[in-house]
């Protein structure tokens, strides 16, 4: 009797994201694109942002109050000789007055402090008087006390989000320079599926891959290439793949693997290269890596939750890496465990789970291919391998808002 092939020991997940990320680092996205602010959001920033000027550009209030020279206060009522709004140029400061000045409004020449309008009595001859005592600089935004002129603000692989964007505008810019988008082709495997919206046949289920994935991507700052369902025939495999031009990235889901009926892995290994790793990742373990015509191909496993596991653990970190961002890892903290994971298992596993009074729960169905799991739960919780757990003990949360 025959020997039977010793079975390949399961890659971490370590090693399949070094892998992936090599290959993102030998294949960056270097095209620049000029884009308007309002145009800038999930773009990454292709060269390090420099402040043009001093932020703020003038000293300022920062209280609604009365700005004086603290030297002529001496514990009497002082004269307001002015009101400065926010947006006016102000007089400098008669000696031994105050000004009016309200939040954001610039600092008259002179005047050396703010007092809060809170600790300020009105007289009846119109007079101020300070009920506390005052300091030097105290409620006064200095010139450049967020940035100066030269300053690098932003380094070049920067993600930009709405916090960022106020930032680049707060400068002054109009425009911001970015990587050119990442143009990624979706596509399914097997006769199986159908979109939705037409009519089930029996055996057949609903395509869900294709919309999450075509979400998540476009949430990265891509553009989708909606390259359909292939269907279980090599000739129509070989003419769909061949027709979808110099893409960044062809990703598919479903099983590619050595069997006669996979015909999307005979024309990666007829026309390109074709890796199968088999990970150490519960969901998610048979990933595709290779390329077809020289063009980068990640497969990723058929069911919803393996699919949104190894996209979101690989196939992201690899987009955004060649998009020439360094920290590439999902945000993730460590919360305690609102469950018990008694049984020890050989793959490190992903569960879907939410937030509830301080500690993490899961769904009670962790199928793979249960995706309403993940509608339901905030993240994913890591459990390692060969570990258990009890309620209480430490886990990794990673949250979902940051990924979609």
């Amino acid at each position: 009797m025959a020997e039977l092939p010793a079975a390949q020991p399961l890659m971490p997940v370590e090693q399949a994201l070094e892998q992936l990320l090599a290959m993102a680092d030998s294949a960056p996205i270097e095209q620049v694109q000029t884009v308007r602010l309002g145009d800038g959001a999930g773009r990454v920033l292709a060269e390090d942002l420099f402040a043009e000027l001093d932020l703020p550009p003038w000293p300022n209030s920062a209280m609604d109050g009365y700005a004086l020279r603290l030297a002529d206060w001496t514990g009497e009522p002082l004269r307001v000789s002015q009101k400065i709004f926010a947006g006016k140029a102000p007089a400098p400061l008669e000696a031994g007055t105050c000004a009016r000045i309200f939040t954001g409004a610039p600092l008259p020449d002179g005047a050396d402090c703010v007092e809060m309008q809170e600790n300020a009595r009105v007289e009846a001859d119109q007079r101020v008087s300070f009920t506390e005592p005052l300091r030097a600089g105290q409620n006064v935004r200095p010139k450049g006390q967020e940035t100066r002129a030269g300053d690098r603000v932003l380094a070049a692989g920067t993600r930009l989000g709405a916090i960022e964007l106020g930032l680049i505008a707060s400068l002054g810019h109009a425009q911001v320079r970015v990587r050119r988008k990442p143009q990624v082709a979706v596509l399914s495997t097997g006769d199986e599926l159908v979109e939705p919206g037409q009519p089930l046949q029996p055996g057949q289920i609903y395509n869900s891959n294709r919309q999450m994935l075509c979400s998540a991507l476009q949430g990265l700052g891509c553009e989708v290439v909606d390259a359909g369902i292939l269907p279980d025939d090599l000739d129509e495999t070989r003419a769909r793949l061949a027709a979808l031009g110099d893409v960044d990235l062809i990703l598919s889901t479903g099983g590619v693997s050595v069997g006669e009926a996979d015909f999307l892995g005979i024309a990666l290994r007829e026309e390109g290269q074709l890796a199968l790793w088999k990970l150490a990742i519960k969901p998610g373990k048979p990933l595709t890596c290779g390329h077809f015509r020289g063009v980068p191909v990640i497969g990723l496993p058929g069911n919803p939750a393996s699919t949104l596991v190894t996209f979101t653990l690989l196939a992201r970190p690899y987009l955004l890496r060649r998009l020439g961002m360094q920290d590439v890892a999902p945000m993730q903290f460590q919360v305690p465990a609102g469950f018990a994971w008694p049984k020890p298992g050989n793959r490190r596993e992903y569960l879907r789970g939410r937030m509830e009074r301080g500690r993490a729960i899961i769904y009670p169905n962790q199928s793979s291919g249960v995706l309403l799991s993940a509608a339901w739960a905030q993240g994913l919780v890591e459990v390692r391998e060969n570990c258990t757990l009890v309620e209480g003990d430490w886990v990794n949360f990673i949250p979902f808002g940051e990924l979609f």
